[in-house]
């Protein structure tokens, strides 16, 4: 029996597991970086055990100072999450070697699946539908677009689409290198690019008495870098022969490596309805709460018990019921490729409503740094029908309370409520085609409102601290004759907007057209437009005002505001767009050099994701301050590309 149980993980993970161990009276371990000090997992957990360091291959990453955490602790057994070394067979040997139970599949069968070209062998050989092979040596026109990935591991990481053969030789460099920066092995295969296909998968329980479940399908075709945002249970619009299909290649593939606990079997979905195996995660997946919240099931908690021998609770698994659906809120900015954001979280609350889950390892007060991905949360909503279910996500997530970095939210609202993914006619190229669309500015009436909300809160505070600490516009004497002027940019999207108001005998009078302020206080405000009423609270942050309404939320920057570091730089400049580290330059990089405008030079790698620092213009690199393992603040400067045609006359 487990009575300890070391999490090998960090944020979300870690806390979702802990929550099933305080339902089992099962104590907690975290591990903990020291960039993650003081992070919710090390709070929520009874014991908690340093990792000194900070980056992933200094702290999470070393199975060494795990188990010896464990041991440390007291702990019986270790849950390896997702992620960091959950798919690793040497760690899962190293945690059974040191007498501690692992919450997963045996190493052996680790092994088989770690490697994509081998997993590959191993399902066809046990009739798994297959895409097949391209040799990049020997492929030609006719066989693009090809798909590149990396064979060791997964999460969008060394993967490339190519689409021209000229590209084919530079693109393979790019992969193989990324794939050894993430998993220490720079192997990459090839494979024919499915267009307009479906990513849809299958999760699979089994224990060691022959008993295997196929729990349902899940559809994540909504993927941004190769990296799924989107997730619900079960797919939608499948036949019950393609359904079949897909249940029985996946219990085939558990058969065939002697499978036991949680795992996942990926397949590619072609438009005519073909199924192609991609590969096999031997691990919990992050989108396991959609197929929890339609069978009924704690899926850790059938981790556990599989782990301590027990059988599957039946031979078939209970029926599902209704339709559930999983948006990922990270702090990244869609519109500008994706960017990762750190910074304060200041607040993070979503409506607690019937059908509404919320899975996060963070709290309001908790900072969100550069080492680790930038996941913030899963929402996630259940409900009767698949429209209700994504009726339900949608409005939870636009009545959320998300103060601090930017975030995709406003893109998942979009996306739930685009008519491709309505209609479940979503692909894996949904973003390809519709990311300028889903990333627009803000419709200008509803945020020139916010805009007035929040002139009208700031005059409410100006007017308490000059009345004792009550909002009183009417009781000055000395009333101003011109209007007061406030100008605020909004976030991300850099729409300017100038609010006027002046305060009268009965109140405050705004010019902005057919507004009447109803109240006005320091954080409430409410507006009349039009006849119709509308409420805002209204939050300030130094220079940032956060205003969240009931159809919406809208950030402003009051200007004027500080410089931006691109305006204190010469034309030219490569400027990092983001905290990270500098992974790699183009080859051949060096002062002196001819670059072409849009070359990627530079490589940053921010929040387990990859940037490239583009270059600004055709010219000569006439700088460079970037050289690989440098770690660099937002705004430094990398290099500097000069213009011929903008150089002074000698």
């Amino acid at each position: 029996m487990i009575t300890s149980l070391l999490v090998a993980n960090r944020g979300e993970i870690a806390c979702r597991i802990f929550r099933t161990c305080r339902a089992l009276g099962i104590a907690t371990v975290a591990v903990y970086s020291d960039a993650d000090a003081g992070a919710l997992h090390v709070r929520e957990a009874d014991t908690a055990v340093r990792l000194p360091g900070a980056a992933p291959a200094d702290t999470y990453l070393r199975g060494d100072l795990v188990v010896a955490a464990a041991l440390a602790a007291g702990a019986d057994a270790v849950h390896p999450g997702y992620g960091f070394l959950s798919e690793n067979a040497g760690f899962a040997a190293a945690v059974r070697d040191a007498g501690l139970r692992w919450i997963g599949p045996p190493a052996e069968a680790i092994g088989l699946m770690a490697s994509k070209t081998r997993a590959k062998e191993l399902m066809a050989a046990a009739g798994v539908p297959l895409l097949a092979p391209v040799d990049p040596a020997a492929a030609t026109a006719d066989d693009l677009p090809l798909l590149l990935k990396a064979a060791a591991g997964g999460g969008g990481r060394g993967m490339r689409i190519v689409r021209e053969l000229a590209d084919l030789s530079a693109e393979l460099t790019a992969a193989a290198a990324e794939a050894l920066s993430a998993f220490g092995d720079g192997e990459v295969f090839a494979e024919p690019y499915v267009e307009r296909g479906r990513h849809v998968e299958v999760q699979l329980m089994a224990d060691e008495h022959g008993g295997v479940w196929a729990l349902g399908t899940r559809d994540c075709s909504l993927q941004r870098r190769h990296q799924k945002v989107i997730e619900e249970a079960p797919a939608p619009g499948l036949s019950d022969a393609l359904r079949t299909r897909l249940h029985e290649a996946a219990v085939a593939a558990a058969r065939a490596v002697g499978y036991r606990g949680a795992g996942t079997v990926e397949f590619l979905v072609a438009p005519g309805g073909r199924p192609y195996f991609l590969e096999m995660n031997t691990r919990l997946q992050v989108e396991h709460p959609v197929t929890e919240e339609v069978f009924g099931l704690d899926l850790v908690a059938l981790q556990l018990r599989i782990a301590e021998g027990e059988p599957l609770p039946s031979a078939e698994p209970p029926p599902p019921v209704g339709h559930a659906v999983e948006a990922r809120l990270y702090a990244e900015d869609p519109a500008r490729d994706w960017q990762p954001q750190t910074g304060a979280l200041l607040a993070l609350e979503v409506p607690e409503e019937p059908g509404v889950r919320l899975d996060t390892g963070y709290t309001g007060g908790d900072t969100i740094g550069v080492h680790y991905d930038p996941m913030i949360a899963k929402v996630i909503a259940r409900a009767p029908t698949r429209t209700e279910a994504v009726r339900l996500l949608a409005r939870a997530l636009e009545r959320a309370r998300i103060h601090g970095p930017v975030t995709n939210r406003d893109l998942l609202v979009r996306s739930l409520r685009h008519p491709d993914f309505v209609g479940a006619r979503q692909d894996t190229g949904f973003y390809d085609r519709h990311l300028a669309a889903l990333t627009g500015a803000a419709a200008e009436g509803p945020a020139l409102l916010a805009a007035t909300a929040a002139a009208v809160a700031q005059a409410a505070r100006n007017a308490t601290s000059t009345t004792g600490g009550f909002t009183r516009f009417g009781a000055w004497r000395n009333l101003p004759s011109q209007p007061q002027v406030r100008r605020y940019r909004g976030e991300p999207d850099g729409v300017a907007y100038e609010i006027t108001y002046r305060p009268t005998r009965d109140g405050l009078s705004v010019g902005t057209e057919g507004v009447r302020v109803v109240s006005a206080g320091r954080v409430r405000v409410t507006l009349e437009h039009e006849g119709v009423t509308r409420h805002f609270e209204v939050v300030p942050d130094d220079d940032r005002v956060y205003v969240d309404t009931a159809s919406g939320a809208y950030t402003f920057t009051a200007l004027p505001r500080f410089t931006d570091p691109a305006a204190r730089t010469e034309p030219g400049s490569l400027l990092a767009p983001m905290p990270g580290t500098v992974v790699r330059l183009a080859d051949g990089l060096a002062e002196g050099a001819a670059v072409e405008a849009g070359q990627p030079l530079i490589w940053l790698e921010a929040m387990k994701m990859e940037h490239r620092v583009l270059a600004p213009a055709s010219g000569t690199l006439t700088a460079l301050h970037a050289a690989p393992g440098l770690q660099v603040e937002v705004g430094a400067l990398l290099a500097v590309v000069t213009d011929p045609s903008e150089e002074p006359p000698v």
